[in-house]
């Protein structure tokens, strides 16, 4: 009999309990007590969906990043953090710089968790580190778990990615450094393994996606003795990787002394013949056959006909599970009830892919005629999805066709496009500018949601938007910028503001995912061949232009990113959906700058993030991405300065690629990692302009004068003066003016101390 499980499940709440509850405690508007509670409701709804698995994850659950947790589980604490305070003031200064009743500090380095939209914290350690278990608040997780009669499998990151994932700056680019705390780390493992057994725990899950990465073979042999070790633990492990295939590590993954195997057959549905061959029989082998990352219905009958042979081979050994933690994906398709019924009958989101693991396990151990139901709806589902006339369309597939070399290209090379775009726009050096968001106030929210409820009138919404970037041109004015930009009020999300206003993209109300802490995204949902019916930005673009002489950006959102950061059709490949996407963006680049607007940004953190995680699949997703970001606006004349943006990069292994792109600036983020994504550029002489950013948007914290006069000299050693732009890291829609307003004061002034001082 095959056995179910997840692992992983969201842990937002299905209403995003716990970001309104974090914001309420950091605000101190509530006491940690309420915090908890808010915490324990959700684990206990969370649980309640899983109960019918015969496996399900707790302990798992954090109030801001897993890996955090993870730090400070193993004691992993910078000194700066280490205070006479609770745990959990320490636990929110080390994601924040900042919580109730501590001291203002610099936050740890945030960086993409593998090659998806969540945001890690980056475990600082040191060469003489001490690894000390701190697990009482997990071990309470996994006793109510229990409690509320589920068979409770924990889950842990492994040491290995645990290592891999983790920085050590006294060890400099040496990551196999990091190596050299292996052998305690497993100890404080040992221990933590020793302990969930006391529990009476008989699974855990130890996640170790870094094998779906290319490791040295160092990080090989890591993990052989990493597992040699475990498997003496007084409890069963079951090995996760995912958001890949195994690859070249293959063949060390099956002979570690593990008694379960989990893999993801959906990102990695090429590799499941050969683990199945490969993966000893009397062992448990983890199927990933729903997709823990998409919104898409699982294709029931198809995933029931592959897990077949394995399941006659295997019985009970066969594990049948989403192919990633849920994590990835929204909560509960049913509170969707405005949305389209037709694109609805597609999905699936958190709740309805346990249903799906559930029902394919009853197909394999009770037969298909015990779910012919289910199995005919899925079947229709499928078809529906082949044949709805909203999906294809043919001026799409010819203005595709019709896409020649000549439009990935711009008319002059940069050095002569700079010259042009300098005597334009006569900026001075260190040029000063935002990212593109400005504060995104209650009111504001308040605002769109009124006019989307149609409580306000087109007209009286338009007045109160314009107001509102009226505001924000101001401000820019009295702080000294260089180059301003409109503050985005009209915009909830940057990829969902967009996708509602092009064709072949459908939204949700609740279809929230965690990217980072308490901070949710609404990914928008293509589902058919994407176009521009109208211009979408230039109406208040113009209107803020209108309001200064200062140049003014347009602010688009990059191809890239539309599509990393939406749940993409399954039915066609990544690149053509890309590159319908710049399609459309060119229209508007073009529409820009006939009315006017001489520097336009076109966002693209996303970039690195879809970078394939094994380097053998890399060149082909670098040329389609490159290709994209160009063809959305290579046909802009020379005079017109693109800008571009990324953010949580690291740019060493694809700075090449980056520079192709041939955007005039590109801004980064490298406040957070002390500026060494810099070091790239020591060896590459980057041709173009860029703006480091010298001010960490991600925390709370105001950043000295000093504290970025100090970044922007460190920047001027790789990069020459003239190349060089001051700019935050990232937007600032989710600060606050009290915040921002001292922040961009002291970042002008730095500029211009910086400006005198190269003058001189």
């Amino acid at each position: 009999m095959a056995k179910t499980h997840s692992l992983g499940f969201p842990r937002v709440g299905r209403m995003r309990e716990l970001k309104f509850a974090l914001e309420d405690y950091w605000a101190g508007k509530a006491e940690l007590k309420t915090l908890e509670d808010t915490a324990q409701k959700i684990r206990q709804y969370n649980w309640g969906v899983q109960k019918g698995l015969d496996f399900v994850p707790a302990g798992e659950f954090c109030y801001y990043d897993h890996m955090l947790d993870m730090s400070t589980r193993l004691g992993v604490i910078p000194e700066r953090y280490v205070a006479d305070e609770s745990a959990v003031t320490t636990y929110f200064r080390m994601a924040r710089g900042r919580a109730p009743g501590g001291k203002d500090v610099a936050a740890q380095e945030m960086t993409k968790w593998f090659n998806t939209n969540y945001h890690y914290l980056v475990p600082e350690l040191k060469k003489d580190q001490k690894f000390t278990l701190n697990i009482a608040d997990q071990l309470a997780q996994i006793r109510a778990a229990k409690a509320a009669g589920v068979n409770v499998k924990p889950v842990l990151v492994g040491p290995v990615t645990f290592l891999a994932l983790a920085k050590q700056r006294d060890a400099g680019e040496n990551s196999e450094a990091r190596l050299a705390h292996l052998p305690a780390l497993l100890q404080a493992y040992a221990q933590w393994l020793k302990a969930l057994a006391d529990e009476g725990i008989e699974w855990v899950q130890l996640d170790e996606p870094i094998l779906v990465t290319d490791l040295t073979a160092a990080w090989q042999q890591a993990l052989q003795q990493a597992y040699a070790e475990l498997s003496k633990a007084p409890v069963k492990i079951l090995l996760a990787t995912y958001f890949g295939t195994l690859g070249k590590n293959l063949d060390t993954a099956v002979k570690l002394p593990m008694d379960g195997l989990h893999i993801d057959a959906v990102a990695g549905r090429a590799q499941l013949d050969d683990v199945q061959k490969l993966w000893p029989q009397d062992k448990v082998l983890s199927v990933g056959i729903v997709n823990g990352r998409n919104i898409w219905r699982t294709n029931l009958r198809q995933a029931v006909e592959t897990l077949q042979p394995i399941a006659k081979v295997r019985g009970d050994k066969l594990w049948v599970a989403p192919s990633c933690s849920l994590l990835h994906s929204p909560v509960d398709l049913t509170s969707e009830e405005s949305l389209d019924g037709e694109v609805k009958s597609w999905l699936a989101f958190a709740v309805q892919k346990v249903g799906e693991v559930a029902v394919i396990a009853k197909a394999l151990n009770q037969g298909v005629d015990a779910v012919k139901a289910e199995l005919d709806d899925s079947d229709a589902v499928v078809k529906s999805r082949q044949t709805s006339k909203r999906i294809h369309h043919d001026a799409v597939a010819k203005r595709i066709a019709a896409v020649t070399e000549a439009d990935y290209k711009r008319k002059s090379p940069f050095s002569e496009r700079i010259q042009k775009q300098q005597a334009q726009l006569k900026l001075p050096m260190f040029a000063t500018t935002t990212i593109g968001s400005f504060p995104q106030t209650p009111e504001i929210r308040a605002l769109r949601r009124d006019w989307r409820a149609s409580k306000l009138s087109d007209a009286d919404y338009t007045k109160a938007i314009q107001a509102e970037i009226k505001l924000v041109v101001d401000e820019q004015e009295a702080l000294g910028l260089d180059v301003l930009v409109h503050g985005e009020p009209e915009r909830n999300d940057m990829v969902e503001y967009f996708g509602e206003l092009l064709e072949g993209f459908a939204f949700t109300r609740f279809g929230w995912v965690q990217s980072y802490g308490s901070r949710c995204v609404k990914p928008p949902i293509i589902f058919g061949d994407v176009y521009r019916p109208k211009a979408m930005t230039v109406e208040w673009t113009s209107y803020a232009q209108s309001l200064t002489k200062k140049p003014m950006k347009g602010m688009l959102t990059g191809p890239i990113t539309i599509l990393g950061w939406s749940f993409p059709r399954d039915d066609l490949a990544p690149s053509q959906i890309c590159q319908q996407i710049a399609l459309a963006l060119s229209d508007e680049v073009l529409d820009l700058e006939k009315a006017g607007i001489k520097v336009i940004q076109i966002d693209e953190p996303a970039f690195r993030e879809l970078l394939p995680l094994k380097k053998e699949d890399q060149p082909a997703y670098l040329k389609w991405a490159v290709e994209s970001f160009r063809l959305s606006n290579s046909a802009v004349a020379d005079e017109t300065q693109i800008h571009t943006h990324m953010c949580y990069s690291e740019f060493n292994e694809i700075i090449e690629p980056i520079a192709a792109l041939d955007a005039d600036v590109i801004t980064i983020e490298t406040s957070r990692s002390d500026n060494e994504l810099l070091e790239v550029f020591r060896k590459f002489k980057y041709p173009n302009d860029i703006g480091p950013g010298v001010y960490d948007i991600h925390s709370p914290r105001v950043p000295t004068v000093q504290d970025m006069e100090q970044l922007i000299e460190r920047a001027v050693n790789y990069i020459p003066a003239k190349q060089v732009w001051v700019n935050p890291d990232c937007g600032l829609k989710t600060r606050r003016w009290e915040e921002v307003r001292p922040a961009l004061k002291n970042m002008v002034e730095a500029a211009h101390h910086l400006r005198a001082k190269f003058k001189a």
